[in-house]
């Protein structure tokens, strides 16, 4: 992370949650969380802090060309597209698109080696959302810059998300009100949410990155599924749990952000995948990229085409590399098979047989297409494909030591663990929630003790997890 998780926990969130607790005046209060967010970024990325501050001072000048008339209207979108998305290109695929021109014949340039700075994917989208939003008339032009440079840099979404967009939180940046029960319920949410990341997907982690970590010929069947389930539960419980604390910490502040994701893994089909997984990308390139190439007005045709490209620039957002890629277009082949048979309707209510049957489907692809998406390239991810349905066996003496290396990673905490994210990657805490609200006050108040006993006991173990120093960076902190 920017700061390490025991200065963050111990010393950066308290005192400015501590500060700002104790400042009544609202544009103070603006003024602490800009401080405290510049400075959080600037701890990991001293040099590049300028450059995120010159990017939202030109979107906010853009933003107040808008009111100049139509001509300038339009002039200050293209500008804003073409500066965030020069942006992008200059510092996350100029070094990926070399590389791709240097496979055409008698052209060898020398790559580029440029540090990607940290969240530059999530405060780039954020900023161009704004002008965007600016030029549709959505929203009111912002002519206070430190309410559009809070917007962007506000510390607990600035590195790896959700995408939050302006129009979402543009009245909570004027007003925001505190209270214990909004507090409290962030305080658990962050607690959940860094428990998901340390419990289970940094647990999890250590057996996918072993055997993604290994040989070709060391790979065996058992070990390349292991692998890849394993890898699926860790992306999901590491994002999920960064989602979770962003939103708990919004919360303890007073900021109510969007839910990024609905249990993905309960989907019985891809489309409805997309609609619970990483809510918030997924809605961004529907509204400023799908809705604006024509959406699904211009003919079937034309729709496939726009998905396509829509999944296409999903997966390079991602990264650059061709596994992301590759990924994002599988996931766009899916859904493009899905909407020829009519799969995946938003109020289908199918069979009980038939929604059992989807939801082996959907987690077989999603598992299918996380193992590309976690590979170091094209080949080993089509490796482990080959391997997973026995295509790939290896001799003897590799699959004696398969066997082994297996039964070393399925250990009896890592079993537990599995077990426990397969639970909790369904919503078995909202079926619960569901049961209990028509219970009585008296088992309602009982419930509620134990909820937040328990969280606090997650905490406990947090820590003491915290202190063997074995904490993993997020995913998502690399896009």
């Amino acid at each position: 992370m920017v700061f390490s998780s025991t200065v963050f926990l111990f010393l950066f969130l308290p005192v400015v949650f501590g500060l700002y607790c104790l400042i009544p005046e609202r544009h103070i209060r603006n003024g602490l969380l800009i401080i405290a967010s510049l400075v959080f970024y600037a701890f990991g990325e001293p040099f590049v802090v300028f450059l995120m501050v010159l990017s939202i001072l030109i979107n906010y000048l853009l933003g107040r060309m808008m009111g100049a008339g139509k001509g300038a209207r339009k002039a200050a979108l293209w500008l804003s597209v073409l500066w965030n998305l020069g942006l992008l290109g200059v510092y996350k695929y100029a070094g990926f698109f070399t590389e791709c021109l240097n496979y055409l014949p008698f052209v060898n340039l020398p790559v580029p080696h440029i540090p990607l700075p940290i969240g530059i994917s999530f405060f780039t989208f954020q900023a161009m959302s704004y002008v965007i939003d600016v030029y549709r008339g959505d929203i009111r032009i912002q002519k206070n810059p430190f309410r559009l440079l809070l917007y962007i840099t506000l510390f607990p979404q600035l590195i790896a998300g959700p995408i939050v967009k302006y129009k979402d939180v543009e009245d909570q940046l004027a007003y925001r009100p505190m209270n214990a029960q909004q507090i409290a319920g962030g305080i658990r949410r962050f607690i959940i949410g860094l428990s998901k990341k340390l419990l289970i997907a940094d647990t999890i982690a250590v057996a996918a990155d072993h055997v993604f970590a290994l040989d070709k010929a060391e790979l065996t069947a058992p070990l390349a599924w292991l692998g890849a389930v394993s890898y699926t539960l860790q992306i999901y419980f590491d994002f999920s749990g960064y989602s979770d604390m962003a939103i708990g910490l919004g919360a303890m502040f007073g900021f109510t952000f969007k839910e990024n994701f609905n249990y993905p893994y309960y989907s019985t089909s891809i489309t409805e995948f997309w609609r619970r997984w990483h809510i918030s990308v997924s809605t961004w390139f529907k509204e400023y990229l799908y809705i604006p190439l024509g959406g699904n007005r211009k003919g079937k045709t034309r729709t496939i085409l726009n998905k396509w490209i829509v999944f296409f620039c999903t997966g390079l957002w991602h990264g650059a590399a061709g596994t992301y890629v590759l990924w994002g277009l599988l996931n766009g082949a899916l859904m493009m098979l899905e909407s020829l048979f009519g799969v995946g309707k938003k109020d289908a209510k199918p069979h009980p047989f038939v929604r059992g049957f989807g939801r082996i489907y959907t987690m077989l692809m999603v598992v299918m297409c996380f193992t590309v998406f976690r590979a170091e390239s094209i080949w080993q991810g089509l490796h482990f494909w080959r391997t997973m349905f026995g295509f790939g066996i290896a001799d003897k003496v590799h699959q004696t030591i398969g066997k082994a290396l297996f039964l070393q990673e399925w250990n009896p905490l890592m079993i537990v663990t599995f077990v426990l994210a397969v639970i909790f990657s369904q919503p078995v805490l909202t079926f619960c929630k569901r049961k209990l609200a028509g219970a009585g006050h008296k088992t309602q108040a009982v419930m509620q003790f134990f909820s937040y006993a328990g969280t606090l006991l997650l905490l406990g173990i947090c820590l003491l997890y915290l202190s063997s120093g074995t904490y993993s960076p997020f995913i998502y902190l690399n896009f």
